[in-house]
Formats: C-alpha cells, sequence, structure tokens
C-alpha cells in the first residue's frame, strides 16, 4: 500500500512539473493562459502576470507595461502595483461567445520600455446563470383523428444559452396519456423533441389535449423551462404536405442587399380545397438568426431582414415546415452559406509611438510600434504595409501583426524640424481596400535661440483711477527652439517710480506675459511709467531678451471744480457781497466766478451758468469767462439785494459740477449799504433755551468788548497824538491788515484787476464811479513772494493813481504786507473813530452783518461819516 501510495504521489509530482515547464515555455515565448468564470465583478484577479512574466511589479509600471486587444471593447486591466491581470468590464459569456463551446479572448501585453509583446489568453467558462427557455410558451397543435399511432410532431426546442453540464438536458411531458415524448440527438448532440402519439385519438371524445413540456439543464441547482401545448382534435386528412427537396442549401454573398429574397421553399398536398392550402413556417432556428431571415408563410419565400456579416457567421441552418389546414406537414432544412467579400479595409492601430526624439539618435531607433488587423479572410485578409515618402524611416515586421517604424539614418532639425510619417495598408483583395495612419514625430533640438518679442517695443493706455489687478497689456515673446528650450518666462527689470519700488506698482505674469497693475493710478500724481520687461527660456544655460515699455496714463474726470472766489463762507469766514450801483449801465462788470479743475483737458474746460438769481433777467455769466455782468440797467423797482447762485461745469462724461452764491447789493452810497447789509444780517427770532444761550453769550461778548474798547481808545489816543506831527497829506490808513479785505491769498491779483472806485462828495449824495484800466477776465496772478514789501493801505494811492492829495483811498492794492499782531485794529474802530482815517466800504464783506449792524449803528451814522470826511476833505473810494 505504501508503494502504490508513492508511486501516486511520485505521478502527481510529474505532471505538476510538467504543467510548471509547460508555463514556463508559454511565458518564454510570449503566450500566457488564464482561466476564470463569468459575471464576475469588475476589477476580478484574473492572473499574476508580473510573476508569469518573472518580473517585478515595480518595473512593469516603469517600463509603462499595459494591455491592449483588438477588440473595441477593452475587458481586461493591468493593475500597474501589484502587475495582476484584471477584469474591466463584467464578462457575459453569452454575449461574447454565444453558440461556441470554448470561449476565448485574446489580448496583448506591451512593455513600451522594452518594446516587447506578450499574447495573453483568457478562457470563460459557463457558470448555470441561464434557464432554458422555449421560443413559444403556448404550443397549438392539430391531429386528425385518423392520425396513426406512432405519429411524431416535432416541437419547439428549449434554448440554453449555457454551454456544458450547464446547457439542455432534459425533456419532460405530463398532462395526457394520449401523447408520449420522444427527444432525438442530432449528430451535433442537439436534442428534439417531438410529440409521439400514443393512444388513437377520437374527437368525439375529447376535442384537444393539455399538455406540458418542461426542459431541464444539468446545472446545480437545475434550472428548467415550460411551454403548454394544446393539441386540437380534426376531422380526418390523409395527405400531408411534401417538400420539393428534403435540403434546401444556398450561398449568398455577405453584401447581398437587404429585402432580398435569398430562396423560395415549395410544397405540395395531393389533397383538394381547404385541405390542399399548404402554410410555411420555422420549427428550427436560433436566436440570431431569426432576426436576420423572414419565411413568408403563404409563399414559402425566405427573405433578407438585416445584413450578413462573414466575420460573425458563415452558415446558418434552418428548419421549415410546410403545414396543411387538416394539420398534416412535411419538413425539411435550409442551410445558408454566407461568402466572404472584400468589404473590411485594414485596421492601423498605433499600440505606441514617440511624439519628441532628439536629432542625435542612432539608426535603427523605434518610433512607433503598429498592430495591422483586417477582418476579412483569405486573400482578402492578406495585408500589406508600406510607408508613403522619402522620409527616414522604414517598417519593420515585429511578432504576428505587429509592425515598428524604425529610423533609417540620422535625422537633422535644421533641415526637417517634424515629420508627418504616414503609413499605407492595404489587403489582397480585387479591388484592394487600403487604411492608413499618421505618426507626427518632432525633432527636438538645443537651446540655441534667444526669446525674440513681437514687437521692438510696447505702448499702453492706462485709465486713471483703474481697479487693483486690472490687466495693462500682455507682451510676447517666441522663442524658435522647442519643449524647455521654447518655454519663455517675464519678469519685471528692476526699477523704482516716485521714490518707490516698480514691482509696487506693476507686476508681470510669468507664464503668460500680462502686465497687470497692482495699484490705482492717479493722473495727477503719475502720469507716465516706463519699464522694461525680460523674457528667458528655460534652457540651461537661459538665453533672454529685453523690451521696452511705456505706460500711459490716461485723466479721467473724477475731480469736480473748485471755486476760489468767491470762496464759500465755512472756509473763509465770509460771503462774496459785491456792490453794484443802481446807475450801471447794461454790460457792467459786477464780479467774477474763479474755478480751477485738478484734471486735464476736456475734463478740465469750464463753464459757467447762472442757475438761480433773485431777478432772473438783470444779470448774467459769461459762459467760459465767469464774469458776472449786467444785463440790463437796474429800475427802480428792482430789488436793493440780489442772490446769484452760479454753477461751474466741466466737460467731462458724467460732467462734475460745483456752485458759487454771490450777493450782489444795488446801492449808491455807503449809508444805502450798511443799510441793505444791516436789514439783511437782522437774525430772526429765536426761541426757546437757544435765545436764552444767544443772550448769554451776548451779553459776555458786550462785557468783553466794553473792557477791550477802553483799551484800545487809549491807544488810538495815543497813536492819534503822534500823527498830529506828521504832515496833513499823509493821514493815510495805516494798520489794518490786507488779510481783512481779502478773502483768500489766491484771488489777490484777481480782485485787484477787477476793482473799481467811488467818491463821494460832501454836498451830494451822487457818486462817481471809475473801472480801474488794467482789468484782465482770463489770467489768475500768481501770488506774490512773502518776503516782497508792499506798501500800507493809502500811503501811495494819490501818488501812484494821480488822484488828488486831498483823496483818501479807502482799498489799495491787495498786495499788502501784514502787519505785527500788536499793531492790528479791529475794524469796528476804524468805524468807531474816523478822525484820523476814513473807514473802507470792504468791511460790509469781513465782519458779519449781525456785527457790523450792532456796532455800526452805535457808533456812526452815515452822516457822521459823510462830515467826517467833508472835514477832511476826503473822497471815500471803494474796491470790489
Amino acid at each position: 500500500m505504501c508503494t502504490a501510495r508513492q508511486g501516486r504521489w511520485g505521478r502527481r509530482q510529474r505532471a505538476l512539473l510538467c504543467c510548471v515547464l509547460v508555463a514556463a515555455w508559454e511565458a518564454a515565448w510570449g503566450q500566457l493562459r488564464y482561466s476564470v468564470p463569468e459575471e464576475l465583478p469588475k476589477g476580478s484577479f484574473v492572473g499574476d502576470v508580473a510573476k508569469d512574466l518573472a518580473l517585478q511589479p515595480a518595473a512593469l509600471r516603469d517600463r509603462g507595461a499595459r494591455v491592449v486587444s483588438a477588440d473595441r471593447t477593452q475587458y481586461f486591466a493591468l493593475h500597474a502595483n501589484s502587475g495582476h491581470l484584471v477584469t474591466a468590464e463584467r464578462l457575459d459569456r453569452e454575449q461574447l461567445c454565444d453558440g461556441v463551446q470554448r470561449c476565448v479572448l485574446r489580448c496583448e501585453v506591451i512593455v513600451e520600455g522594452e518594446m516587447k509583446v506578450y499574447e495573453i489568453e483568457v478562457e470563460i467558462t459557463d457558470i448555470n446563470d441561464n434557464a432554458p427557455t422555449f421560443s413559444e410558451i403556448q404550443i397549438e397543435e392539430t391531429l386528425s383523428e385518423t392520425t396513426g399511432l406512432g405519429t411524431r410532431l416535432p416541437l419547439s426546442k428549449a434554448h440554453d444559452p449555457d454551454v456544458g453540464v450547464n446547457s439542455l438536458q432534459s425533456y419532460e411531458l405530463s398532462g395526457d396519456e394520449h401523447f408520449s415524448l420522444s427527444v432525438q440527438v442530432g449528430t451535433d448532440g442537439e436534442k428534439s423533441p417531438e410529440l409521439v402519439l400514443a393512444k388513437a385519438l377520437d374527437r368525439e371524445e375529447a376535442a384537444f389535449h393539455e399538455l406540458v413540456l418542461r426542459a431541464s439543464d444539468g446545472g446545480e441547482p437545475a434550472r428548467t423551462g415550460t411551454a403548454r401545448i394544446r393539441v386540437s382534435v380534426l376531422d380526418a386528412n390523409d395527405n400531408a404536405p411534401v417538400f420539393s427537396q428534403a435540403v434546401y442549401a444556398v450561398r449568398v454573398p455577405e453584401d447581398v442587399p437587404v429585402g432580398s429574397t435569398l430562396l423560395t421553399l415549395t410544397a405540395t398536398d395531393a389533397d383538394e380545397g381547404i385541405n390542399g392550402d399548404v402554410k410555411y413556417s420555422l420549427k428550427k432556428i436560433s436566436e440570431k438568426a431569426s432576426k436576420i431571415f423572414h419565411l413568408d408563410p403563404e409563399t414559402g419565400s425566405i427573405r433578407l431582414m438585416r445584413t450578413l456579416d462573414f466575420e460573425e457567421s458563415d452558415s446558418y441552418e434552418l428548419g421549415v415546415q410546410a403545414r396543411d389546414s387538416g394539420e398534416l406537414f412535411d419538413t425539411a432544412t435550409v442551410s445558408i452559406s454566407v461568402t466572404d467579400v472584400n468589404d473590411n479595409a485594414p485596421e492601423i492601430s498605433v499600440r505606441s509611438a514617440l511624439s519628441e526624439i532628439s536629432e542625435d539618435v542612432p539608426p535603427g531607433t523605434v518610433v512607433a510600434l503598429l498592430h495591422v488587423q483586417d477582418r476579412d479572410s483569405g486573400a482578402n485578409g492578406e495585408v500589406r504595409c508600406s510607408l508613403v515618402g522619402d522620409v527616414p524611416f522604414r517598417l519593420r515586421s515585429s511578432v504576428g501583426s505587429y509592425y515598428s517604424v524604425v529610423t533609417a539614418r540620422e535625422l537633422d532639425r535644421e533641415e526637417v524640424s517634424e515629420y508627418n510619417v504616414t503609413v499605407w495598408a492595404s489587403d489582397g483583395g480585387s479591388p484592394s481596400l487600403r487604411s492608413s495612419a499618421v505618426l507626427a514625430l518632432r525633432v527636438l533640438d538645443v537651446n540655441d535661440n534667444a526669446p525674440v518679442f513681437a514687437e521692438a517695443r510696447y505702448s499702453a493706455r492706462l485709465p486713471e483711477n483703474n481697479a487693483e489687478g486690472a490687466l495693462v497689456l500682455t507682451v510676447r515673446a517666441w522663442d524658435a527652439d522647442w519643449g524647455q528650450n521654447a518655454r519663455v518666462r517675464y519678469r519685471l527689470a528692476e526699477g523704482r517710480v516716485r521714490g518707490a519700488p516698480l514691482s509696487s506698482y506693476v507686476s508681470v505674469q510669468a507664464e503668460t506675459g500680462a502686465l497687470y497693475a497692482l495699484r490705482s493710478f492717479d493722473y495727477e500724481e503719475v502720469r507716465e511709467v516706463g519699464l522694461w520687461v525680460r523674457a528667458e527660456d528655460g534652457g540651461a544655460p537661459a538665453l533672454s531678451s529685453n523690451v521696452s515699455v511705456r505706460l500711459l496714463i490716461v485723466d479721467e474726470n473724477d475731480n469736480a471744480p473748485q471755486v476760489l472766489y468767491p470762496p464759500s463762507a465755512a472756509g473763509a469766514g465770509w460771503t462774496g457781497v459785491e456792490l453794484a450801483p443802481r446807475s450801471a449801465e447794461p454790460g457792467a462788470l459786477v464780479a467774477k466766478v474763479v474755478a480751477v479743475d485738478a484734471d486735464a483737458g476736456q475734463n478740465a474746460w469750464l463753464s459757467y451758468e447762472l442757475a438761480k438769481a433773485t431777478e432772473p433777467g438783470l444779470f448774467r455769466v459769461g459762459l467760459h469767462s465767469g464774469e458776472v455782468r449786467t444785463a440790463r440797467s437796474p429800475l427802480a423797482r428792482d430789488a436793493p439785494r440780489h442772490s446769484l447762485v452760479v454753477v461751474v461745469k466741466d466737460q467731462g462724461r458724467p460732467a462734475l459740477s460745483a456752485t458759487a452764491t454771490l450777493t450782489v447789493v444795488l446801492a449808491e452810497s455807503v449809508a444805502e449799504l450798511l443799510s441793505e447789509l444791516g436789514s439783511a444780517a437782522a437774525p430772526a427770532e429765536p426761541g426757546g433755551s437757544l435765545t436764552r444761550w444767544l443772550v448769554l453769550a451776548v451779553a459776555a461778548v458786550s462785557c468783553l468788548f466794553v473792557a477791550f474798547l477802553l483799551l484800545l481808545l487809549a491807544l488810538r489816543l495815543r497813536r492819534w497824538r503822534r500823527s498830529q506831527l506828521l504832515p496833513p497829506a499823509s493821514g493815510a490808513l495805516r494798520g489794518v491788515p490786507a488779510s481783512h479785505f481779502v478773502g483768500i491769498d489766491g484771488v489777490r491779483a484777481f480782485l485787484h484787476s477787477y476793482s473799481h472806485e467811488v467818491s463821494l462828495t460832501a454836498d451830494s449824495r451822487k457818486s462817481q464811479r471809475r473801472w480801474a484800466a488794467d482789468s484782465c477776465c482770463n489770467t489768475l496772478p500768481a501770488r506774490p513772494p512773502p518776503d516782497k514789501a508792499a506798501p500800507l493801505l493809502g500811503e501811495d494811492a494819490a501818488g501812484a493813481r494821480g488822484a488828488p492829495p486831498d483823496a483818501l483811498p479807502v482799498s489799495q492794492s491787495l498786495r499788502t504786507p501784514r502787519r505785527p499782531p500788536s499793531r492790528r485794529l479791529p475794524p469796528f474802530l476804524l468805524i468807531a473813530f474816523p478822525s484820523p482815517f476814513c473807514f473802507p466800504l470792504r468791511w460790509s464783506r469781513m465782519i458779519s452783518p449781525y456785527y457790523l449792524l450792532t456796532y455800526s449803528s452805535k457808533l456812526i451814522s452815515e452822516r457822521g461819516a459823510t462830515e467826517c470826511c467833508k472835514r477832511r476833505g476826503v473822497k471815500l473810494r471803494s474796491w470790489f
């Protein structure tokens, strides 16, 4: 017994050794075989390719191993980390290999690093996943009552897509004792059930019989399918139809048109009448053939419903039946053979190819691996390959249907920088069919070209107030090299703008050359930015070139006009009050609105418009000069006080504007002016707590004023005594700073240029008006330097302007130096004590109406001022 066991163990070892040797021999010759059951999920293990090829998984991954298949669907994939062959799709054996006993799928493993191909065969084994099914679950049969015992009726066969023991194995019949079941086995092993009459029929006993036919397969567990048979009993019909041939054979080409009639069956019946009418039907046909062929039951013609394909199936066998109305029948076999035609062009698949190659590669270098296949057979499937044109490449036959494209000689990029290699494949059919594939191959070069900009210099215009990160322009440079050598990157050269680094103003995108603004530009601060952009390639060593970029800032209308004269009440402490005599002629200059705009160009062009006036037709404003002139002579009915609102607009889009308010008083004398200003300045009656606070404030100010008045009175008496020692003609106005007459420094020269004099006599209410000769309407003189001395008010008025010696000027040139703070006198003292000098009319603009009304009404009257000037022989003169 031990010897027997040792003998069996030795035989097993030898068998195992033989299997290992066979597997090693197949792996060495590039052939691997695996077997897996169907219906495995996606990603299931098939085989260890890395182990069977004696390679490490890392080596397969590094060498670029992958699985390719000649079919359009990839059923397998190679796991890169483990080297295992896994399923890429769910495998259904019945769908892949319908009607084939042994289902084998073929694919290839291509190792690109070694340019090697390994063929793999995977056998798909069947599982019992399909039950037998009948094409007709309800079978109607008719038999004459004279039908003899042992008559056989062919029944529809059950179809089971599975193979082997899982396929159809047996039939069972149940339901009636008149019939039995006979199963015939053909030469191909296919079982055909037949219904056998076991007992004579008697239509008077039973007009029909119900039977159940059950088909079972051999799987574990077994699956079954059933069909119901209804046999109707007819009266006697003793002649059955007879086919002209027991077997019909026909050969058709695969390109026969759809709808063509392939052949016509002929069956005759010796009976007459209704028993002689023959009907044709298909009784034995596969599911695939039933979709391709159609049998006309009346004529017996077989027509084509779908196109034939020799590559799918080259023959079909049909079982036909001719039955008369008396249910007698005959059967025949139709064999259809499909002949091949040259209807498939060769297919070229590029399994592996290089897109770039260095010009210094040696001859014989493999640049592409091609697979050529023709689905036709015979001479129609023989393929010949060739290259088109004079190219430095040639074809070399490889394993099976694979070809390698290799270099035939040295390459020179300076002659040809890239190749489009066309591969032609033609078959041996008549006429021959052919197809082509194009391989695009680029020749790499060394880094011997510097980047070149598209333009010699760049310039761009950027509106001010731009958004941060706004795109300014894009510079482009090209490099004649290839690959990394032609990759251009951009950067800014070092520089500074207004003391700040250039990189804080603009930046350039390294890859695209897009120039972005990092901050919002202001045209009033920066009007132009010059910079250099450098383009550098990716070679070693890198080559570069520079280009200059000029960025011009475009002005936007972002500054509203600024009114210089008249100044606003909040900014200067006084409002613009202008004096116009009632005797003024039409077109007489009253005032001028002066405004500036910080923008440039059209955005700084200003226009003036009278928006609101107390008397609309009395005054007009120059559109471009801003001069306020009388539109007509003032009338007696015109109000003495007029308020004018002038709108200053620029020409930008949208236009910006500012307003200036002027108060024009129509007066012929000082008394009228003071009276008008006082009446206009009378405060409204306050109410509540505001009144109480105002009363307290007035009381406090009055107390301080009285104390201050006493002190100043003493100082004034002291100075008056000193002035008595001077000549009478030198009694000019001193000690009054120019700031009391001028609102802002920027309009001093303007006020001087638009001044006129009013002379008052002692015995008349008439006034004499004199316009200055050096008037200018379009210029704004610059402010004089602070260190340049100017004469005090009234000191040189008589000598400079040729006035009479006894004339006392009320206001003189605006270029008056400031007096020390200790010698400044408030305006009310000049009004209260006019004995040494007379007061200027311009003070009505420098003190509030309420202040002027309060103290001027108490200290001086118009008559007192006139008498004062009369005693001294002085004419009042006003500048405005």
